[in-house]
């Protein structure tokens, strides 16, 4: 096999994170037959094709999975060698995919990119939200570089680090029969209807567990947001354990209460979670201490 060039493992990696080679030539500053031209001469010297074509967009095949975490490794080992030759302190450069569950994603991703992104311009950012579920098997195929999550992950190839710590709250509409209630006990919680969200979220988990310690009750709806659930609170369609910085405006415009359940354990860890094969260079590494 010839040496295969920087400008070719660079291709491969974009068209692996982006789907397409229009998308990759574009990231890259590469005419698009250029891009297609390094692909093709990269396939042709490997002796095998890296990508499955699936609704005109280019997935990963198994090849291109095996050799996808090294190839990154590669173009970032290049790109760290080009920092250090210069002699200074170059800008950083490069891309980082994010993978957020859904209450990182929508509530409290300001905290977990935004020094980050203030600091290190040069940097692009690719954000996907999804639940925990989705989230780890994106950290497991390489779609994401890291992800954030709400819920415990366990698997051999995943490192899980602790983030913060967050909690649940069981709300309901101010003029539900428990908001009135001086003290709510367990008893007080039998038959009454819950909106979840959807199996695969950490949300969901911790609630079921609460839903177990609590009087037979019954799910009247699922939803894969927080705040569509939200809204279905407010609507009146039944209670919910949703996070609790998902409610904090509608509790500040008295459409939704928090019910006091000091017997309910709802307290989580938020979670970093990184693939163990993945080569964590300059800008990984730059990404982790903004944490």
């Amino acid at each position: 096999m010839h040496a295969v060039s920087p400008r070719q493992l660079e291709v491969f990696v974009a068209v692996a994170t982006l789907g397409s080679v229009r998308a990759a030539s574009e990231r890259l500053f590469l005419s698009q037959p250029a891009a297609s031209m390094a692909l093709a001469e990269l396939e042709r010297q490997i002796g095998s094709p890296l990508f499955a074509r699936e609704r005109g967009r280019l997935r990963l095949n198994d090849r291109g999975r095996e050799l996808l975490p090294l190839t990154r490794e590669l173009v970032e080992r290049h790109a760290e060698f080009g920092r250090r030759a210069e002699g200074s302190v170059a800008e950083l450069t490069g891309d980082i995919g994010i993978g957020a569950s859904n209450t990182v994603g929508n509530y409290l991703v300001g905290d977990l990119i935004g020094r980050f992104a203030t600091e290190h311009p040069g940097v692009a950012l690719r954000l996907g939200v999804a639940n925990t579920a989705r989230i780890a098997q994106g950290v497991l195929d390489h779609d994401f570089d890291i992800g954030c999550v709400e819920g415990p992950v366990n698997h051999p190839s995943i490192e899980a680090r602790p983030w913060r710590e967050d909690r649940l709250v069981v709300c309901a509409r101010p003029d539900h029969p428990l908001a009135g209630k001086a003290r709510l006990r367990r008893e007080h919680f039998a038959g009454e209807r819950w909106v979840l969200r959807e199996r695969g979220s950490a949300t969901r988990a911790l609630s079921e567990q609460a839903l177990a310690a609590l009087p037979e009750g019954k799910v009247v709806l699922e939803l894969d947001q927080s705040e569509a659930i939200k809204q279905a609170v407010i609507a009146g369609l039944g209670l919910a354990c949703l996070p609790e910085v998902a409610i904090v405006d509608a509790v500040q415009t008295e459409r939704l209460v928090v019910l006091p359940t000091p017997f309910l354990d709802l307290k989580r860890t938020l979670s970093i979670l990184l693939h163990r094969q993945r080569y964590r260079g300059a800008v990984l590494e730059a990404f982790l201490a903004s944490l």
